[in-house]
């Protein structure tokens, strides 16, 4: 992470400009805001269209790649194990996903796919497909380009913000 961070400061220090003016920070931070608001909802109408809802869609996700831990899910996602739980109880009431014991340890379980829940996800991927050639495809590649490298820089100084003042004196 410290490289990615480093890298996206030297790429913003190489093409430094003049300095935008408040109304134009206040607008990149509304444009923002939006963006954000507008890919939520188009992951929830996603997720609608195949009757999941978005944390349902996240889990099984997880699930496909076979390296799930509910716990680990949890703490990423900053969720609770409890809310983890009701949702592989929502998604195994929907026979979207299979519990089994674990063969490397007996007190977990693993979860897998069923066929059924593997038809989701296929039908997930092409609309998320369609989705990406229908809009992301029909950009012009220069300005997705500047639009990826200021996003680096972006998140490199937003996510600095983020970190606990301790760790600023690392």
């Amino acid at each position: 992470m410290v490289n990615y961070i480093s890298m996206a400061f030297k790429s913003a220090a190489m093409s430094r400009g003049a300095a935008p003016s408040m109304a134009e920070v206040h607008a990149a931070i509304e444009c923002l805001a939006r963006l954000a608001e507008v890919y939520r909802r188009r992951r929830e109408k996603l997720a609608e269209s195949v009757g999941l809802s978005d944390p349902q869609w996240g889990v099984m996700e997880e699930i496909a790649t076979e390296h799930f831990m509910p716990s680990l899910f949890a703490r990423d996602r900053e969720s609770s194990a409890a809310a983890v739980s009701k949702i592989l109880r929502q998604l195994l009431d929907k026979g979207l996903i299979v519990a089994s014991i674990a063969k490397a340890d007996g007190r977990q379980r693993h979860y897998s796919l069923t066929a059924r829940g593997k038809r989701v996800m296929d039908r997930l991927r092409e609309s998320r497909a369609a989705a990406v050639r229908d809009v992301w495809l029909t950009l012009d590649r220069e300005a997705m380009n500047q639009f990826t490298e200021f996003g680096k820089v972006l998140f490199a100084r937003l996510d600095r913000y983020t970190q606990p003042a301790s760790s600023e004196k690392e």
